[in-house]
Parts: structure tokens; C-alpha cells; sequence
């Protein structure tokens, strides 16, 4: 034929198809090769299945240059080629065929479908009137559209089969071997076309085309699979070979483009030799990625996973087969449109092709993975629920009989196991549930899979326990997590694993947390029935877990600092020291106690894991990190020692042998916390100072608290008679002046490096230490009989140091951070309060002997002080140490009423002494009530009566600082006229 055409162009056409299919057959052939030696060998099916649709294609397209004009025929042609292409993949569906996830599969067969219609209606309507160009492209529309569906419809069935509990998953492998092979195959006929002869200037350029696309398909998939992997030498060939396609590439399009320019036949050759380096490097990279270890595994289907893609896949044939007799139907039509029983026959086959859709679409959400699970799940439950209601009846009426298969030790371990697996398992229900519909079968029946050993344990425990209150509030517990988690599996069979059910999504969320606290909420009763019984492998289970963990692999947010985590980890570090010598003062006096300890030591590692996880992702310098590691896991190992040494002590009360080794472990564990904290401190040297700088500040604080005691008692008495006031005056302002500068350092070395800002913050400590005690001296050189003046200017100097705090921590806060952070933002602030608070105390030292305005200075002080009390109670959050009841409330508003009447009585009276007093007397109250109001909060019932205990002790605050400041002005024009009462009132 090729012989006989007169037209060059043509004939140059046919040979290359002939060529190409001579190629992509013997790709075939290999492939078959392939299978029939090894018909199991990973991806090899998929492999077959590519080449011969690669033998389609090429078939497809010698045929369009071979077939006659005659109108429609070949496209018609090619469209049932390439539908009946697409049967294979719904034979046997277990291996996925792309990325897409059930409900992704649902929505594509709709977007399909529709697309269906419209070129179903376009081959009737063009054909019609004769369109045969238009008619061609609808065809080609149905064609597309029918092989989307298909592959959705293999996609659905596949997932629907591994789904099943029965079946095991597939795998994907590290990279698309269909893909490559394809990329390969194409970039080897273009070569061929470039080398061949009769190659002209337009197949010069789609061949380069082509070549292009198909080398960046390749080098993209080479960087996917060096990320993917985790094996060195994969990693390193990966990019070698994506570098060698790249480069053999390049010098090829060089090549090409000389042709185009200047198109002789040196340049041709040239061409022509410059596709054999690139052709070898294609070939190489294949041949690495179709290695075994990178093929996809495909699925285990079981027999009764088969019987459930039936109606996908036998509704998906019902499409391939509908489709095809409609485009014989529509291929007579553009020959003959005049024809009525072949219209009759495109009529009659577009219905069928329309039912086996809605078939489809029916198979697809009727059979959504994971909705049988879940409801076996429930009724599983169901019963178990049952029978623990069964048990706490019988424990009421002291009638549950003891189970002797196990000991109590022994049913509370399973129980505390089966507890932590259910535990771990919710995470995967509740991501299964709202995006993962093929793996919610999986994981509902996992999860509940425990609670047969759960239930049975708990039951045995409850039946071995001699307290009738333990009993029941064990099954009640355990009652409680199954409800929950029978609430968890409605919510997620309801979610069925759709990304787009939204409106689900709430309740899955909250379910799952609920499950969460009530399994929390038993494991702590376990814990606390464990240890009181001196049962520790709970506890060095939990280590053992958490040691593991911090090798585990931690993604940081990106808004994550260093600096948050260190903070963090400090404060667990040393609460673990000091519960390590709580534990040796409490064995020799109450062993009893040794238990609960040993839970909050783990609890406190467990959470310096998780910390430590953080800092070592965030951490910059591998060394540290290693350290950080190498040292929690230090750590670890020694409480692990010194629980066990408790779980001994508890059971062997007074054996001084146990006691012994008990001290010896708990200062190892001491000493390991030591290296935790030069690990953190090496990762950051100054924010480490910064944190204890603000842990000796907050000791500098309570010590002048306690100074301010012993003045308004009366006894703050200067060491050396005849001390004067005069004789500290010039130390207290120079060292505040000092102070001034530091403050100054500081706030530089925010933006400077690690070392400046640790000696930063060491020298504005060594200040504020000397500040306090110059101050002291000063304060009682005063004398006892001027208490108000004491507490006034102790007052002063603890403000210097409560705002030296704060600044401390927003300097240690904005360490390293941009100038346009937030964190800057409130450093400013900060260091403004700072200079307003050593400003007041310059100013109390000045006034503390004036008997006529040391009143006013005084609260001119407290006024300041209350409004910076204010602002932190508005944006600071503390730690509530002890809980606050409503009682401890009621009780702080009798001093407040007091300080009131006093403020009242200083207006009237005008007198400094009575003004100070007030002041003074004022300003402890109104810190109480705020501190008290804060911590009262965090105890409140409803969100509502948190919001108006916050808004109570702001409001009565601020009404009194109100107040304070009327009294102020009355001070300075006893003459003035304004509203005290009505502010008394409001207070």
C-alpha cells in the first residue's frame, strides 16, 4: 500500500506506523514472555496490559493513515479499540489503578457519565445532519468517557475488594513501572522517527515534542522516588539517572534545533547519533525501576470480597459492551443517516448503555467500604454492654462470682494493654471515617476487636476485687468507653469515609475525643488501683513506650520555636527531679504515697518525650539534637530504675536495703536531668539563661512578699542602730540606674546572638538581687514604727522585679525573631512598663521620708501597679497550682470591701498616714482578687459563668483603681467636689 500511494508524505507515515508497531509487538511479546515464565511476579499483568494497549494504539494509528476518507469509520474504529482495551482491568481487580479513593471514584463515574450524555447526544445529532467532522469528535468524547469510567468503575471495585477484613491490601510501588515503560516506548519511537530518512522538518519537531514530554515525565518521577525511599543507593541511581536523561536530553534538543534551522543531511546524522545516548540512558532507568523491590504488590482478595465487586464490575462490562454495539450503530448511521432501524439500534443501545450506568452508580454507593463492619461493630458492642450491665448488677448485690483464669494482677495488666491498643486504634477510625472509606472496614474491626479481651479482663478484675466501690466503678468506666465508642462507629458508618459529608464530620470529631477521655478516665483508675497496690509494670511499660518514641520521626508546625519547647522541657526536667526527692522523703515515712509519685514521674517524662520530639525537629545543630535525644533516653531509663525501686519500697515497707537502692536511684535520675538541661542549654545558651533568670525573679518575688509580711507586722528592724534612710538613698537610685542599662542590654539581645543575651540576662539578675536588698536594708533603716512607709517602698521594688519577670520572658519569647513579629510587639511593651515601674520606684525613694506626699506617691504607685495587674489579667494565662473554689472568692471580698471603706475614710480625711494605708491595703487586695478570679475560672461549670467571673473581678478592679484615683485628686485639692460615693458603690 505504502508502494502504490503517490503522496510522499504519506507514504513516510505508513512506514513509520509500520515500524512502531513493529516495535510496541515486540514489547509485547517480551512482556507475555515475561508472564508466562513467571505468572506472579509483581506488576507483570500490569505490564502485559500496558503493551498491549500500546499495540492498540499503534494499530489505531497505522490504520488512520492506511483507512480510506470514508467518513466517521475510523474513529469509530478506534473508539471500540480502545473501549474493549478497557475489559481487562474489571476481570480481576486487584491491583489499584490510581491514587483515587472511593467517593473520589464515585464522583469521577458522575462527571463522567454526564460527559457521556452530552457525546452520546452529539454522535445522534451530527450524524444526522452530516456533521462528520463534529461527528468524529463526539465519538471520541463517548470513547474517553466510557474508559474514565471503566477505570473509576476496576478503581471501585478494587478498593471495595480490600476493604474486607478477609482481604489483604495491595501496595503501590516506589514508582509507576506502567509509566515509565510508556514514557520509554514513546521516546523510542521518536528517536526512530529522527533517525529515519524520510524524516521531515514537522515530524522533526513533534518528535522533539514528544522527547520533551515524556524525558520530564521520567526526571519528575525519578525525584518522587529519591524523596519516597529510604535507601541510600536507590536514592543516589534515582537522581544519577534522572541527571543522564536530563543531559542526553539536552544535547539531543541542541541537535534539533540545529535541523531546524539548517536541515541537511549532515546535521540529520548528527541528530540521529545524538539519540543513542539518550535512548541507553532511558533504557538503563527502566531497567532499574522495574526491579522487584519497587513493583507495586497487588491485593488479596478473598473469595468473599469477589462476590462484592461483582455488581461493580458486571455493570462496568454492561457499559463496555453497550458502548460498543452504540458506536457500531453510530458508524452505519455516518455512512447511511437515513437509515431507521439503525437508529432504532443507537436508540436501543444508548438506553443500555444509560441503565448499566445508573447500575454503576447504584453498585458503587450501595457497596461504600467499611458499612458491614460497622454494623457488626455496633451489635458486637451492643452485647458487650450487656454484659457489663450484667456484671455491675451482680457486683451491686455482692453475687458476681470471682474468675480464677487469671490472677488480679493479671486481668489488670490485659486490661490496661487491651486499653492502650483501643486507645491508639481511634485515630485511623476517625481519619477512615472522614476520608479513607477503603480502610474504615479495617479499622473499625480492629478497634473493636479489643474489647472482647477488654471486657472480659475488666469483668475478671471486678470479680477478684474485694471493694464493691472499685467494682462498679470500673464497669462503669469501661461501660462508658464501649457507649463511646459504639457512638464513634454511628457517626463514622454515617461519614462512610466521604470527604464531602461535612456535616458528619463534627460528630466524628467529637466522638472520637470522647472516646478518648473515657479511655483516659479508666487507664487513670487502673493506675491509681496498680500503684496503691505496688504494681509498677504499668508504669514501666509506659516509660519503656515513651524512651521508643522519641526516635520516632515529629513534623513541627511551622510557627514552632526552639525556644517553646526548651521552656517546656526545663520546667518538666526539674519537676521530675523533684519528685525524685519526694520519693525518698516519702519512703521512710509513707511508702503508701510512693505510688501516685511514680504516676506523676510518668506522666512528667511522657510529656518531656513529646517535647523533646519537638525541639529535636526544630533544632538546627545535629549535635544538640543527638544530645537532647541520647539524654531523654538517659533519663528515661534511670525513672524506669527508680519506679521500680518505688513498686519494691511499697511492697517491702521499712526494708532499708530498698530504701537504700531507692535514694541511689533517685539521684541518678537527678543527675540525668542535669545533662537533659546542659543538652537544652547548649542548643540555646541565652534563652536557657532567660529561663532561670525569670526562675530567680519569681525567688526574688516571694522572698520580698515575705519581707512585706514582716513589715505590716511590725518587725522589720534595721541590723545596725541608728540606721538611716539617708545612708541607703544613693545605693538604691545608683543600682536602679544600673538596672536602667541592663534593662537596655536585654532588650537588645533579643536580636543579638545566644552568648550576648545569657550575659544580657545574668547581669540584669545580679542587679535586680542587689536592687532587692539595698532596698531591704533601706526599707528597715525606715524603722518599725513606719510600716506603711516599709511596705510602700518594698512594694516599689517589687514591681521593678515582677516587670524584669516579664520582660525576661517576652526578651527570651522574641529571641531570633523578625523585627514585624508579634513577639517584638509586646517585648516593646514590656520594656516600656519596665522603665515606668523603675520610674515609680525613684520616685517612692525620693518621697519615702516626706511625711506630706509619701500618701500620694504611694498611691499614685498602687493606681499604676492595679492597671498593669489589669492588663495582665486580660492577656496572661496562669498556672493554676492549687484548685480555687467559690468560697476562696467569696473570701477575697471582704478585704476589698476593707481597702474601700479605708480609700472612703483617706478622701475624707486627707491625711497622708491614712492615704498610704489605703494604698497599701488596696493594692493586695485587689492582686488577690485578680489572681483568685483567674484561677476560679479555670473551675468554672459553663463557658458563661467563666465569662462573668473574668468580667467581675475586671470590673471591680477597675472600679476601685476609680476609686484610688478620685481619692488621689481629693488629696491634691481637698477642695474638690466628685462622685466617691458612687464609686464606692460600684466597687
Amino acid at each position: 500500500m505504502a508502494g502504490l500511494s503517490k503522496d510522499m508524505e504519506v507514504k513516510a507515515q505508513m512506514v513509520v506506523s509500520l515500524k512502531n508497531v513493529s516495535v510496541v509487538s515486540s514489547q509485547l511479546l517480551v512482556a507475555a514472555k515475561s508472564v508466562a515464565a513467571d505468572p506472579n511476579a509483581p506488576n507483570a499483568r500490569n505490564q502485559l496490559s500496558a503493551a498491549a494497549r500500546a499495540v492498540t494504539e499503534s494499530i489505531n494509528n497505522l490504520i488512520d493513515v492506511c483507512t480510506s476518507a470514508a467518513p466517521g469509520q475510523k474513529e469509530c474504529d478506534n473508539a471500540i479499540r480502545n473501549i474493549q482495551m478497557m475489559r481487562p482491568l474489571l476481570d480481576n481487580p486487584s491491583e489499584p489503578i490510581s491514587d483515587a479513593t472511593y467517593f473520589e471514584c464515585l464522583d469521577t463515574v458522575m462527571d463522567k457519565s454526564k460527559s457521556l450524555g452530552d457525546g452520546m447526544t452529539g454522535i445522534a445529532n451530527h450524524a444526522k445532519k452530516s456533521e462528520h467532522e463534529k461527528f468524529g469528535e463526539a465519538v471520541k468524547s463517548v470513547s474517553d468517557s466510557i474508559c474514565g469510567l471503566v477505570e473509576s468503575a476496576a478503581q471501585a471495585a478494587y478498593l471495595v475488594g480490600v476493604s474486607d477484613p478477609s482481604s489483604v491490601a495491595g501496595r503501590q510501588g516506589l514508582v509507576d513501572q506502567a509509566q515509565f515503560a510508556r514514557a520509554s516506548q514513546a521516546i523510542q519511537i521518536a528517536c526512530q522517527n529522527l533517525s529515519s530518512p524520510s524524516c521531515n522538518q514537522q515530524m522533526v519537531l513533534s518528535a522533539a515534542t514528544t522527547i520533551a514530554k515524556h524525558t520530564s515525565s521520567l526526571c519528575n518521577s525519578c525525584r518522587v522516588a529519591s524523596s519516597k525511599t529510604n535507601n541510600p543507593v536507590a536514592k543516589r541511581h534515582f537522581v544519577q539517572s534522572a541527571k543522564d536523561v536530563a543531559s542526553a536530553t539536552a544535547n539531543l534538543v541542541k541537535e534539533i534545533k540545529a535541523l531546524d534551522q539548517d536541515y541537511n543531511e549532515i546535521n540529520r546524522q548528527n541528530c540521529a547519533l545524538a539519540t543513542k545516548p539518550l535512548v541507553d540512558a532511558v533504557n538503563t532507568l527502566c531497567t532499574f525501576a522495574s526491579s522487584p523491590e519497587f513493583a507495586s504488590v497487588p491485593a488479596k482478595i478473598s473469595s468473599k470480597a469477589r462476590t462484592s465487586q461483582e455488581p461493580i464490575t458486571s455493570a462496568g462490562k454492561g457499559i463496555i459492551d453497550g458502548s460498543c454495539s452504540m458506536i457500531l450503530s453510530a458508524k452505519s448511521l455516518a455512512v447511511n443517516p437515513k437509515d431507521p432501524p439503525t437508529w432504532q439500534a443507537l436508540a436501543n443501545h444508548s438506553k443500555s448503555v444509560s441503565d448499566s450506568i445508573k447500575k454503576l452508580v447504584s453498585s458503587i454507593r450501595d457497596k461504600a467500604p467499611g458499612q458491614r463492619e460497622c454494623d457488626d461493630a455496633i451489635e458486637k458492642l451492643s452485647g458487650y454492654i450487656r454484659d457489663l450491665d450484667q456484671a455491675a448488677l451482680a457486683a451491686i448485690s455482692q453475687s458476681l462470682v470471682p474468675r480464677r483464669e487469671n490472677t488480679l494482677k493479671g486481668f489488670n495488666e490485659q486490661m490496661e494493654n487491651t486499653a492502650i491498643e483501643i486507645r491508639e486504634r481511634i485515630p485511623a477510625v476517625r481519619i477512615s471515617a472522614k476520608a479513607e472509606a477503603e480502610k474504615l472496614g479495617h479499622s473499625v474491626s480492629q478497634m473493636v476487636g479489643y474489647f472482647d479481651p477488654l471486657v472480659t479482663s475488666v469483668i475478671g478484675s471486678a470479680s477478684n476485687t474485694l471493694n464493691s466501690k472499685q467494682q462498679v466503678a470500673i464497669l462503669d468506666q469501661t461501660k462508658t468507653v464501649a457507649e463511646c465508642a459504639q457512638q464513634l462507629i454511628y457517626a463514622a458508618k454515617e461519614g462512610a469515609g466521604n470527604p464531602k459529608s461535612t456535616h458528619v464530620h463534627g460528630d466524628i470529631d467529637e466522638s472520637s475525643e470522647a472516646m478518648h477521655d473515657a479511655l483516659q478516665d479508666l487507664l487513670h483508675t487502673l493506675e491509681i488501683v496498680a500503684t496503691e497496690a505496688g504494681i509498677v509494670t504499668g508504669l514501666v511499660e509506659s516509660i519503656h513506650k515513651s524512651i521508643v518514641k522519641v526516635d520516632e520521626r515529629f513534623v513541627a508546625r511551622e510557627d514552632d520555636s526552639f525556644v517553646e519547647y526548651q521552656t517546656s522541657m526545663v520546667n518538666l526536667a526539674k519537676e521530675i527531679a523533684r519528685i525524685a526527692q519526694d520519693m525518698v522523703a516519702k519512703s521512710g515515712t509513707s511508702p503508701a504515697e510512693l505510688g501516685a509519685l511514680a504516676a506523676n514521674l510518668s506522666h512528667n517524662y511522657a510529656n518531656l518525650v513529646d517535647g523533646s520530639r519537638g525541639a529535636i525537629s526544630v533544632s538546627s545543630n545535629i549535635e544538640v539534637a543527638g544530645r537532647i535525644r541520647s539524654s531523654v533516653q538517659d533519663l528515661g531509663t534511670a525513672c524506669v530504675e527508680l519506679i521500680k525501686s518505688a513498686g519494691a519500697c511499697q511492697a517491702n515497707p521499712g526494708d532499708t536495703y530498698i530504701q537504700r537502692d531507692l535514694t541511689e536511684n533517685a539521684r541518678v535520675v537527678s543527675e540525668r536531668v542535669l545533662y537533659v538541661l546542659a543538652a537544652l542549654q547548649a542548643g540555646s545558651r541565652g534563652t536557657q539563661a532567660c529561663i532561670n533568670a525569670a526562675s530567680t525573679v519569681s525567688g526574688i518575688i516571694g522572698d520580698l512578699d515575705t519581707t512585706i509580711m514582716f513589715a505590716t507586722a511590725g518587725t522589720l528592724h534595721a541590723e545596725n542602730e541608728g540606721d538611716t534612710f539617708a545612708d541607703h538613698r544613693e545605693n538604691i537610685l545608683k543600682t536602679a540606674k544600673a538596672l536602667v542599662e541592663d534593662t537596655k542590654t536585654l532588650v537588645a539581645g533579643a536580636a543579638s546572638s545566644q552568648e550576648q543575651l545569657a550575659v544580657a540576662a545574668q547581669n540584669a539578675v545580679a542587679t535586680i538581687i542587689q536592687l532587692a536588698e539595698v532596698v531591704k536594708y533601706g526599707a528597715a533603716s525606715l524603722g518599725s514604727n513606719n510600716p506603711e512607709a516599709q511596705v510602700m517602698l518594698i512594694n516599689a521594688v517589687k514591681d521593678v522585679a515582677s516587670a524584669l519577670g516579664d520582660l525576661i520572658q517576652a526578651t527570651k519569647s522574641a529571641s531570633g525573631k523578625s523585627t514585624h513579629d508579634p513577639a517584638m510587639l509586646y517585648l516593646k511593651d514590656s520594656a516600656k512598663v519596665m522603665v515606668t515601674n523603675v520610674t515609680s520606684l525613684l520616685k517612692t525613694v525620693k518621697a519615702v521620708e516626706d511625711e506630706h506626699t509619701r500618701g500620694t506617691r504611694a498611691l499614685e504607685s498602687t493606681i499604676e501597679a492595679i492597671g498593669q495587674e489589669i492588663r495582665a489579667y486580660d492577656t496572661v494565662d496562669i498556672t493554676v497550682t492549687k484548685k480555687v473554689t467559690h468560697e476562696d472568692l467569696l473570701r477575697c471580698t471582704k478585704p476589698i470591701t476593707l481597702a474601700t471603706a479605708k480609700a472612703v475614710a483617706a478622701g475624707n480625711s486627707c491625711k497622708q498616714d491614712d492615704v498610704i494605708v489605703a494604698a497599701n491595703m488596696g493594692r493586695k487586695a485587689i492582686f488577690d482578687l485578680l489572681t483568685t478570679s483567674k484561677a476560679a475560672s479555670y473551675t468554672a461549670e459553663t463557658e458563661e459563668v467563666r465569662r462573668k467571673v473574668l468580667e467581675s473581678g475586671r470590673d471591680c478592679s477597675y472600679h476601685f483603681r476609680e476609686l484610688l484615683t478620685n481619692v488621689h485628686v481629693i488629696v491634691q485639692r481637698p477642695t474638690a467636689e466628685i462622685g466617691r460615693a458612687s464609686c464606692r458603690e460600684r466597687v
